[in-house]
């Protein structure tokens, strides 16, 4: 096992990263984060979030117990048990269980990471802070770090509440007992609990908590003592990994969905970078392995239950395959049976599993759909990558007739139920939701104004163009602007694209001279940052800019 040992970066000062993260993203080669992290990494809540984390019947949290070790938890209350009245502050009336490892230490001052995650829709979004007030089991929290995660691995499932009194057991031990190994081996999902703290105060130090999921059994146990996980690619921050780096110590929750059941873990983490185990795990970056100091397993803990096994998959039969650009193809899809399927909003994402030769476990990935919801189909539109497991897989192997399993769309990232404009703004592959919004709004009728932005490479690198084209000229209310950054000498300027260079967030605030339109950004993480960053600095309220990442 290689340790955590990944040389040193150089500390930014005011960066909303501490050194551990720092120098993790420097090993995975993510030196441009530095450069767009602070527009995505916030020191309050949009009020997206807000309304996000109040609409939540639990959250997860991490803090340290009075050892210092830290644990993952669970916060559950009824409607309203979560309130956020202004952008800094959330207030919780809730409480861990009693015998849970951290049911007497979230008092105030208890530096805690909080994760809310709708399993339904397969939203999260994290924050970052402190406890200021514990009075009467109720919490607040005022933020330090926020900011959102993408859908990727997070399997979906509905819940309700059991009714009538919890039987409630509280068992303790150091190792894993028989029951619990078996737990562990067929959990689809798990909470992991980090944190670091430096000398004095900042608002990159701290606790965090993040979600880890994957098929049955992608968690290991290798003893009564030491469970090992694989890690794939994330938001790119490595919050976890970096806070490892700095402190190995960690906590890892496992739920029971159907009789509400806690399994916390605590322990001494390390990361395996680069052996040749690493590479047995496809699509996975590291290896984490916990080494188990104690654990405690809660029967009955929640009143929450969840659906034992995530939601079922449909089975879809490629009969598609279009190149659309020098490096996208769309695939289209209908269901394995002939049936109908299950309608999606514009916006909306399809998870796909995908059997790839040469590997044991099923690879999974979320692709935005491109066409608008009919009923008969399903088309995504995926960029090849160099080094892109499921990509180049798609590219090159799927060929029409090939059934692969998918689960329902789903994500919140959707054209605002208003009848105010709207510019729909992205970058690359961003494209994809953009076109599924451009084309429902013109099947619909929608004649509320509309402006399509895309920039790209050049006109190799320029999918849909010529869809996009049909719609505006077929649709009044529908107007485009294209960037190309590096055109070739075969782009021609005023046919192929409107402007060299890059997209600004003066340029799309120049567009639209009311003040309420509502910009819609989907692209790379450090454009969105920018862009949304640019348009906040010209007054355009945090609430009229919708992101989603890829």
């Amino acid at each position: 096992m290689l340790k955590t040992d990944i040389g040193i970066a150089a500390d930014t000062g005011r960066s909303p990263f501490h050194k551990g993260e720092q120098q993790v993203q420097e090993h995975m080669g993510e030196r441009d984060i530095e450069r767009w992290a602070k527009g995505a990494i916030r020191n309050h809540m949009p009020d997206q979030h807000r309304e996000f984390f109040e609409a939540q019947p639990f959250l997860i949290v991490s803090a340290r117990d009075r050892q210092g070790r830290p644990w993952a938890s669970v916060l559950e209350g009824g409607t309203g048990f979560v309130a956020s009245p202004e952008a800094t502050r959330l207030d919780i009336d809730a409480l861990p269980s009693p015998g849970d490892p951290l049911a007497d230490t979230l008092k105030a001052g208890t530096d805690i990471g909080i994760l809310g995650i709708e399993l339904a829709t397969r939203r999260r979004n994290r924050v970052n802070g402190r406890v200021v007030g514990d009075k009467a089991g109720h919490l607040n929290f005022v933020v330090g770090q926020s900011f959102g995660n993408c859908p990727q691995y997070i399997r979906e499932r509905s819940y309700w509440w059991h009714e009538g009194p919890l039987e409630t057991k509280v068992q303790r031990g150091e190792g894993l007992t028989s029951s619990q190994i078996g737990w562990i081996r067929t959990a689809d999902t798990f909470f992991i609990a980090t944190g670091y703290q430096g000398d004095g105060e900042d608002p990159a130090f701290g606790m965090d908590a993040s979600h880890r999921g994957g098929e049955k059994g992608f968690v290991e146990v290798l003893g009564d003592r030491t469970i090992r996980f694989p890690d794939y690619a994330g938001n790119r921050f490595y919050n976890t990994l970096g806070n490892i780096v700095q402190d190995g110590r960690a906590g890892f929750l496992f739920l029971d969905f159907a009789s509400g059941s806690l399994l916390q873990l605590t322990g001494r983490a390390t990361i395996d970078f680069e052996s040749d185990e690493v590479r047995r795990f496809a699509g996975a970056r590291q290896l984490v392995t916990l080494d188990i100091e104690d654990v405690v397993e809660t029967t009955a803990a929640l009143r929450l239950r969840w659906q034992a096994e995530a939601e079922n998959a449909r089975s879809l039969r490629l009969i598609e395959k279009h190149r659309e650009s020098e490096d996208v193809v769309s695939f289209l899809f209908e269901a394995r049976d002939g049936g109908t399927l299950e309608p999606f909003k514009a916006g909306q994402h399809l998870p796909i599993e995908l059997r790839i030769p040469g590997f044991d476990e099923k690879v999974q990935r979320t692709y935005s759909l491109s066409n608008s919801s009919n009923g008969r189909h399903y088309r995504i539109s995926v960029k090849r990558e160099s080094n892109g497991l499921a990509s180049r897989f798609l590219h090159d192997a799927l060929q029409p007739g090939t059934i692969l399993e998918s689960r329902k769309p789903a994500g919140d990232f959707l054209l605002p139920d208003d009848s105010k404009p709207v510019v729909l703004v992205s970058a690359g592959i961003g494209i994809t939701p953009m076109l599924s919004m451009v084309q429902s709004l013109a099947v619909s009728g929608d004649n509320r104004a509309v402006w399509f932005v895309h920039g790209a490479r050049d006109g190799a690198h320029h999918p849909f163009k010529r869809d996009v084209e049909q719609i505006s000229t077929e649709s009044s209310n529908v107007s485009t602007l294209t960037f190309y950054s590096r055109p070739k000498d075969g782009d021609e300027q005023g046919r192929d694209y409107d402007v060299e260079g890059r997209i600004s967030g003066e340029a799309l605030k120049s567009l639209v001279a009311r003040n309420d339109a509502h910009y819609l950004l989907c692209g790379p993480a450090a454009f969105l940052a920018g862009i949304q960053a640019e348009l906040e600095l010209m007054g355009v309220p945090e609430a009229l800019i919708h992101t989603e990442a890829f």
